[in-house]
């Protein structure tokens, strides 16, 4: 599964979108995450968004 990320100004009008890929991260969580580059009036902007799942550490720690 994928997420479409959509950003969004005060009138409502979509200034960007970015896809959210699914992750595993280093801390062994599960979430989504994504990072692009956006121009937005005229400025570049550098954008990343992640979505770590609460309790997903604890639901992939192997049993000792």
């Amino acid at each position: 599964m994928y997420l479409d990320m959509i950003i969004k100004d005060e009138n409502g009008e979509t200034i960007g979108k970015m896809v959210l890929t699914p992750k595993e991260f280093k801390t062994g969580s599960k979430g989504f995450f994504g990072q692009d580059k956006m121009s937005i009036a005229g400025k570049r902007y550098q954008v990343q968004c992640q979505l770590v799942e609460i309790g997903s550490k604890e639901a992939t720690a192997p049993n000792k």
